[in-house]
Order: C-alpha cells, then structure tokens, then sequence
C-alpha cells in the first residue's frame, strides 16, 4: 500500500525542479567563467599582435631594452658604458651596430624611396665578400621508358657572380637641443635620414656605378646587339632608337622591339626604367593612328604604363642624347643582384662640428648584373 499523499508528491516535484535549477544555474556559470577566460586570452593575443606590428617610438614602455639604451644611452647622452652592458656592443668596426628593430626602420624606408633596390633582387650577406654561381646554360635533359637505362646529360657550365661592394656611408647631425628633448623621436628621424641619404648614393651605383670601391650598375656591363645565347655572358643587349636625336617616325616600334628582346619568361614582372625628363618625352609619344603609347593607372595605387609595363623612375638613368642609354627594360629581379652587410653601423660624433652632434652611419653594399638576358637596352642611335 502506498502511503504517499498528493501534497507530498507536489513536494517532491518542487524539490526535484529547485534542484535542477541549481544545476543549470551552476553549469551556466561554470560555462560564463569559460568563456570569459577564452575572451581574455583572445585580448592578450590581439594586444601582442598590435603591439608587434607597431614600429618602435623611442621612449615607450615597449621598446626592447637593447633599443632603450642605444637610442637614451648612446645617441642621446654617448653613454658607451650603458650600451655595452646591455648589448655587449664594441665598436671595432667604427662604429656601434644598430639595434635589430631601428635596422629594420631603416631597410623598410629604404626599399620604399630607393628605386633600383625596390625592383632588384636583395640578399644579405654576413661578410663583406659574397659570391653566387648561376648556370650559363640549361642541363641537358630527355626523355626515357619506364624501364630503360638513363644516359649521362651534359654538365652545365656555371659563371661567379662577385659583385663589387663598397662602403655606403650617411652623416645626419642634430643639435643637443633636440637630442635632449624626450618628445624627439630620435629613431624614427635617425632611421628617415640615413635611409635618405643611402638611397642617394645607391641610386647612382645601381645605374652607373664603376664596381671600384662601389657596386657595379647596369648600365657599366658590357653592352651589344647580339642576341641571346650568342652573347658573352653579362654583356647587355641593346636596341638602337633610329635616330640620333631621339627616337624616328616610329616610336611604337622601336619599345615594341626592345620589350620583345626580353624573353617571356623574364617579360612577366619586367618594368621600364627611365628618369622623369625621358618620361616626359615617351608620355608625349603617338603611334601612326594619334594614340598615346602612355596608359595612365586607371585606379588609385595602381602604376602609370607604357606598353602595359610599368615604369620605374630613376632620377640616375641618362637622359636622351646621342649615344647614350635612357631607357632600360627587364626584370630586374632575375637581372640585378644586391648583396648587403645586414649590419648598419653608427659612430656618435659630437666632436667635429660644434654644437651639433653627427651620427656617421656605414654600411658594406654590393651590386652587379646578375642575369643579362633579363635587362634589355634602347640606345640613341640611327
């Protein structure tokens, strides 16, 4: 016999729904302590990453300590002590190396406002000395049964590219005033001013460069009209404009002919390469109809083209005159190596012009023609 009761049961039934409350209330929270946790995690990530993609500003909390006593220690104050105790520097080079995170300011801003080094191919080098070797000729090569003997191929021959280097120097000055002005963000000025007058320099040894105590430019290579795999290698091929004076009746066909040198392989990613006084003169080119060889990027950002190519500025490139090279068009990638020291170096010179204090920044630079059936020629010729 069952001696329960309905208010008993209504007892139950209520204790068993106070119960189950209490539970998912727990599990809610346990599950709200989760999430908050995850969400707490995802902050901190996204405030490293913020943090990492933002480039050092001299004074702040984030910045490395080896950057804190380079830029407070040593540049502001010539504190030697200071930076050899953090960074163990010493400065048997003539100089101090700079801080990895300042270094990387200075190639970031150099890229930018350098034209050759931004088309060319850049490695870096620990040592001044540096060689490569690039196959003159493809292997030999052919086709087999699954099962049958492979013959020997041919062996291919190899060229050393050692380019010329030299010592690329920069000598910004400040005055103490600044210097001593928490406010002045030193790096980010040091970084702008070396890199600008690096790029100075580097923009006439990429061109014309004489690969004594300097790169070796381009347009110092051998040059002839032979064409590819009938030339000595590292001599450049070039295309006469038809006139002595410039170019003849027909402009289209001269660019046409020197873009069509250039195999298509190197074609894709190949740019022109002239200074603005040539440029003025190519954007005022017609073809025998009256249109314009010049094509103006039709969306913001989007490079200015000439025969659907872009055009590269360099101030260093000669201007259009007889017997002379104005125009050059290649991939510069496959057709120019840079070979650099990574290390900038900076000796603190507050000595030599009074008040102000110069920072002589050095750096081991090197270039040369690396592959010359990727650079074509228009020479001013009949």
């Amino acid at each position: 016999m069952d001696n329960a009761t309905p208010t008993t049961d209504a007892a139950e039934a209520s204790f068993d729904i106070v119960a189950r409350q209490d539970k998912t209330e727990a599990e809610v929270a346990a599950l709200r302590s989760d999430v908050d946790e995850v969400k707490a995690r995802v902050d901190k990530i996204a405030q490293a990453a913020t943090r990492a993609a933002r480039p050092v500003i001299g004074g702040t909390d984030d910045a490395a300590p080896e950057v804190k006593g380079f830029v407070d220690g040593y540049l502001r104050r010539g504190s030697t002590v200071e930076l050899k105790s953090i960074s163990g520097a010493v400065p048997s080079d003539g100089g101090y190396a700079v801080p990895r995170q300042i270094d990387a300011m200075i190639a970031r801003e150099l890229t930018e406002i350098s034209p050759i080094r931004a088309i060319a191919q850049v490695v870096q080098t620990g040592s001044a000395g540096y060689r490569k070797l690039v196959t003159t000729g493809g292997t030999a090569s052919g086709w087999v049964s699954e099962v049958a003997g492979r013959p020997a191929t041919a062996t291919p021959n190899f060229a050393e590219i050692a380019p010329p280097t030299g010592e690329l120097y920069a000598n910004p000055a400040a005055s103490q005033a600044m210097l001593d002005d928490a406010g002045f963000d030193l790096e980010s000025w040091l970084a702008s001013e070396i890199a600008m007058e690096f790029a100075r320099a580097e923009g006439a040894a990429f061109v014309g460069g004489s690969g004594t105590n300097q790169p070796k430019g381009f347009l110092s290579a051998p040059k002839g009209t032979a064409e590819d795999g009938t030339r000595a290698f590292g001599t450049l091929q070039y295309v006469g404009s038809g006139n002595a004076d410039g170019f003849d009746a027909n402009p289209d066909a001269k660019l046409i002919d020197l873009v069509h040198t250039l195999k298509a392989g190197h074609r894709q990613g190949a740019s022109f390469v002239m200074n603005s006084a040539t440029l003025a003169e190519v954007r005022k080119l017609k073809t025998a109809d009256g249109a314009f060889l010049w094509q103006p990027g039709l969306v913001e950002g989007q490079p200015d083209r000439l025969l659907g190519y872009p055009v590269v500025e360099a101030e260093d490139m000669p201007d259009i005159a007889a017997g002379k090279f104005p125009i050059a068009f290649g991939n510069f990638r496959h057709g120019y190596l840079i070979a650099e020291r990574s290390a900038t170096q900076v000796l603190r010179d507050p000595f030599t012009n009074k008040p102000f204090v110069h920072f002589y920044a050095t750096k081991r630079v090197g270039g040369q023609v690396l592959d010359s059936n990727a650079i074509k020629l228009l020479k001013i010729e009949l």
